[in-house]
């Protein structure tokens, strides 16, 4: 009876030691939009519209830092990128930093989690300082400690694109790229396992899905496979949803270089509401299916954990508050957002877990969850204000017509190299031939 006792114990204090990362859910806070709510209205709209009691900022924003005292919420705020490289070599410099940017607002700012730099190790035009990475950490770390700061863990935020091929098929085969495996990751291991701190990761299922979605499943992807089930050959471990595979992958990374134990704290995941005619599945179906499964997995209690942590608790963060208008890139990137900029919600979520599946509105059917299979052109977006009667682009008439033959053109031809269709904003997609008379524009046919 004792020994059963003695297991008892042993086992609510590993539950209660494991959900030290709170298993709640935030939310990333992005200011890339020109329209925007004020930092108090957005603080509000954070935790009352969206029942939130986390949020994630990109920097440290003395606005949002002051709008979020006293608010109960827990706070992840950041070290730009462009800061890493001078803060490495000087201690002052860090110093500097924390008693600028956390002491003023600390004592009535719950924050908890301060991040360096934000996916550095996924761009390749930052390996000159990657190995600055680490080192940063340290200093800031050293920086929290001479200001007694003692429960903001520090961590860095990075993508799937860490791994080795950035495959997650088999979850057990995960393991960090070469370029940065000894130098980088092994460290940076080390000092999160020395400050108990986390793994902070960005995933998303969508991606992964949209890439190969011959392959992978789509109902795998957003958490409603009721059949599949995916058999890691390696373990034997049984996954029914791709988040688990990418958390997993990496957590046999970690195990590889000896770091089995380091908690993973999901700083980025999402799904887009909306895209070009080529990003399929990019839906308000597909994103609110997405975002609430997520949601009931992170807070379930007791935590479900994932097959190679079974039981562990994760704290997760959305992306994100708001469609921002002015992120750049593909029309996905301007629609992770759960609001619309004017506070409304673009579909009903909740953060808290507590609303039941059974209380959500009924969703619009998904229309481009096949990839399209037609022409498209790249016209000028006549949304654009510069181009509106009256406004000083709008003469000469023909100008649009001008302008959308020469992002069409521009756009098949750099296409395959990344380029994509909204060139600031003054670009849209269409599948509305837009050719006129002997004038063909060109188009790219998936």
């Amino acid at each position: 009876m004792g020994g059963l006792l003695h297991l008892l114990v042993l086992s609510f204090l590993l539950y209660f030691s494991r959900a030290e990362a709170t298993s709640a859910v935030g939310v990333n806070y992005g200011q890339l939009g020109n329209n925007l709510p004020s930092p108090p209205d957005t603080v509000q709209l954070i935790k009352n519209r969206l029942s939130s009691k986390s949020v994630k900022l990109y920097d440290a924003n003395p606005q949002i830092l002051r709008a979020l005292k006293d608010t109960g919420l827990e706070v992840s705020t950041m070290v730009p990128n462009e800061l890493i490289a001078n803060i490495s070599a000087d201690q002052a410099l860090a110093d500097h930093w924390v008693e600028a940017n956390i002491m003023p607002f600390y004592s009535g700012t719950k924050i908890r989690h301060l991040l360096v730099g934000n996916e550095i190790l996924s761009d390749p035009a930052n390996r000159w300082f990657w190995l600055k990475l680490v080192p940063t950490m340290r200093r800031i770390q050293k920086a929290l400690k001479k200001h007694r700061i003692r429960n903001v863990k520090v961590g860095t935020s990075m993508a799937i694109e860490t791994l080795e091929g950035s495959s997650v098929y088999p979850p057990s085969n995960g393991s960090f790229r070469s370029d940065i495996l000894g130098s980088v990751m092994k460290p940076m291991l080390q000092f999160l396992s020395e400050t108990k701190s986390f793994l902070h990761l960005d995933a998303y299922p969508y991606f992964q899905w949209a890439k190969d979605p011959e392959k992978i499943n789509l109902d795998y992807a957003l958490f409603e496979s009721k059949s599949i089930r995916y058999t890691d050959p390696g373990t034997g471990l049984i996954y029914t949803n791709l988040f688990d595979q990418m958390v997993d992958s990496m957590v046999f990374a970690m195990k590889k270089l000896g770091y089995p134990n380091i908690r993973i704290l999901m700083a980025e995941t999402g799904w887009p509401s909306a895209g070009d005619y080529d990003q399929i599945g990019a839906n308000i179906y597909n994103a609110a299916t997405y975002n609430r499964n997520l949601v009931k997995k992170l807070t379930a209690r007791p935590p479900v954990g994932t097959p190679a942590r079974p039981g562990w608790a994760m704290q997760g963060f959305l992306f994100a508050v708001f469609n921002e208008n002015q992120k750049p890139g593909p029309t996905t990137e301007r629609h992770f957002g759960l609001l619309y900029p004017n506070g409304s919600k673009v579909y009903e979520i909740d953060l808290s877990g507590k609303m039941a599946s059974s209380g959500h509105e009924p969703l619009p059917s998904p229309t481009n969850n096949k990839p399209y299979r037609g022409p498209i052109w790249c016209v000028g977006n006549k949304t654009c204000e510069a181009i509106r009667p009256g406004k000083p682009c709008h003469n000469p008439d023909s100008l649009l017509f001008h302008a959308s033959y020469a992002f069409s053109s521009y756009w098949t031809q750099f296409r395959n190299s990344g380029m994509s269709c909204f060139l600031n904003g003054l670009a849209t997609q269409t599948i509305k031939d837009p050719s006129y008379g002997s004038c063909k524009f060109p188009s790219v046919t998936h």
